[in-house]
């Protein structure tokens, strides 16, 4: 899927101009990367690792996370790739108050809630913007591409 758009590089507004062919190179998928190898080895620790219904939770949102970015992105379309994201922050969602109830039941410090939780809140916003973006925008996808030419 090839888009051209504007992205927000950091949060302190700056722009850049990018053509994104593979998920890969999408900028939240990076991110959501990021926390996915930030969490799962957290979820092979004791007393998580005990906690099957907490573990497989945690490992099931933050995988979705990134999978959701990556098969609306392949979609080829606009709109399905919006609805992806938005399931994608929903998850995003999820995990935050997964990591709440790892605090409040003494499974993980301060500091490490703090880290993942300001990791996730980032994509959080990260998602939010693209989809800002992917709603004001009047690309199709690629998935159209060649059916406006006999209208």
């Amino acid at each position: 899927m090839v888009y051209s758009l504007w992205f927000v590089v950091n949060f302190e507004q700056t722009k850049a101009m990018a053509t994104i062919q593979r998920f890969e190179d999408l900028e939240i998928w990076k991110k959501s990367r990021s926390l996915s190898n930030n969490i799962n080895p957290l979820t092979f620790i004791e007393p998580i690792a005990s906690d099957f219904r907490i573990k497989d939770q945690m490992r099931g949102s933050v995988g979705s996370i990134m999978d959701n970015i990556a098969e609306g992105f392949e979609r080829g379309s606009r709109l399905e790739f919006i609805n992806s994201l938005s399931i994608a922050k929903g998850e995003t969602g999820e995990l935050k108050s997964q990591l709440y109830r790892c605090l409040d039941n003494k499974y993980i410090s301060q500091k490490v809630f703090d880290e993942l939780y300001n990791l996730a809140n980032e994509l959080t916003m990260m998602i939010t913007s693209f989809i800002s973006y992917l709603n004001k925008s009047k690309i199709k996808g690629p998935k159209f591409k060649n059916r406006d030419q006999n209208a």
